[in-house]
């Protein structure tokens, strides 16, 4: 019999049927080993690195995507199905301790900086591995991390974790109602997944004249950038008591960000230009890392340093959403690199006159803007289903501070 009654846990309460235990109580505690990216191989058994609990595994490990060969397995660390796999280390306070419930019978190997909980049979391992993500936990996780730049964490550590669970046929179902929300998630980014191949299939296809939307047969032309583009933003003297935005652009064509308003005074002999709307806009140190995107009314009344160039398309002659995406596009982001020599990161800065003089093709300004439009469509179709995606993340989320502390209870059979 389940009973209503609750005790306190926290800042909250739990149903009083339900144990709160060190993590340690529920298991054994192991580490990974070895698995090197050298080692790596394209086929033979499947290995969990540290950092694909951050990039790959959401709670349960349903997929591999890296495998080793049988002798670098001989010099790992088994792991088995009921186990809960731990990064280690992280870079912020936030990620420290992400994990993921390994459920699966066949044999796999964890690597190092993984720690590994080998769950005791009372325990549905898919239940606590949800339950280590709930604020509840977070919140103590984030108390133990330890460093600065890498945050560690260590199974002495993760031991101290309580954690509130219901009896067995409780923990199973709440196991099989998340893992249904999970599945849907799982649909949703493998939809988006195959929209974003399409899209890059238009793009490499699109913007090169290789595939030719219907109506359009003119020859394109090639035209370097100095003579279809003008730089934009005009130069302001900051007043020192006066307040500024900037912007920031993000790598791998993730598009700009407002950062805080600084003083004027805190902007010093730093360079800078009001940023004009309905430009192409890009941050030379990363433009080999495709730190590029356009302007929008949004950034109106902001600034920008020398480091992150305005141009303007030419009117009548170029499309700006056709310029954005062909510089999104492979062929863009090499004609990108090769106007930014050097070594890596900050010494590969892209030369002005370098980029100025680039050649890209130019069909008809007709076709560029039905090639844009084109590729438009998909994007929003994306960003449709990411919307979606993001809907259920939320919802899994709400549903797991409910179900996991007993806040809302499920029918037993």
């Amino acid at each position: 019999m389940r009973t209503n009654k609750t005790k306190p846990f926290y800042n909250t309460t739990i149903p009083n049927d339900w144990k709160v235990n060190d993590l340690g109580s529920l298991g054994s505690f192991s580490k990974g080993k070895g698995i090197t990216k050298k080692e790596l191989s394209d086929e033979g058994l499947p290995c969990i690195r540290y950092g694909e609990l951050y990039t790959t595994h959401d709670s349960v490990i349903r997929e591999f995507i890296s495998f080793i060969p049988r002798d670098v397995a001989k010099e790992s660390k088994e792991i088995n199905s009921g186990d809960i796999l731990f990064a280690g280390s992280g870079e912020t306070i936030e990620e420290i301790g992400k994990s993921a419930a390994y459920t699966k019978p066949e044999k796999a190997y964890a690597g190092g900086d993984v720690i590994i909980l080998s769950t005791n049979e009372n325990i549905d391992a898919e239940c606590l591995s949800y339950s280590l993500e709930t604020d509840l936990v977070r919140k103590q996780k984030r108390r133990l991390g330890q460093g600065n730049s890498v945050v560690h964490i260590y199974p002495s550590d993760l031991s101290k974790l309580r954690i509130p669970l219901p009896p067995l046929p409780e923990q199973k179902a709440i196991a099989h109602v998340l893992s249904l929300m999970e599945t849907a998630i799982n649909k949703s980014m493998q939809l988006i997944a195959q929209k974003e191949l399409s899209k890059k299939w238009l793009m490499q296809n699109l913007l090169t004249s290789k595939k030719r939307l219907k109506g359009f047969s003119d020859k394109w032309d090639n035209e370097k950038l100095k003579n279809i583009l003008n730089q934009a933003g005009n130069p302001l003297t900051p007043k020192e008591n006066e307040l500024y935005q900037q912007i920031g652009i993000r790598s791998h064509t993730k598009g700009i960000f407002h950062k805080e308003k600084v003083t004027g005074a805190a902007l010093g002999n730093k360079r800078v230009f009001w940023i004009k709307p309905d430009c192409f806009v890009v941050n030379i140190v990363f433009a080999w890392e495709h730190a590029i995107a356009k302007t929008t009314d949004n950034e109106i009344g902001m600034i920008a340093s020398h480091r992150f160039p305005m141009y303007r398309p030419k009117e009548d002659i170029l499309d700006l959403d056709y310029l954005l995406y062909f510089f999104m596009s492979k062929r863009g982001k090499h004609l990108l690199g090769l106007a930014s020599p050097g070594g890596a990161g900050r010494n590969k800065t892209l030369g002005k006159l370098e980029f100025m003089k680039l050649q890209i093709p130019v069909p008809t300004l007709k076709e560029q803007t039905a090639i844009a439009q084109v590729i438009q469509t998909a994007d929003k179709e994306i960003q449709l289903l990411k919307t979606k995606t993001e809907k259920l993340r939320e919802q899994k989320k709400g549903m797991m501070q409910v179900l996991l502390t007993g806040k809302k209870r499920l029918k037993i059979n």
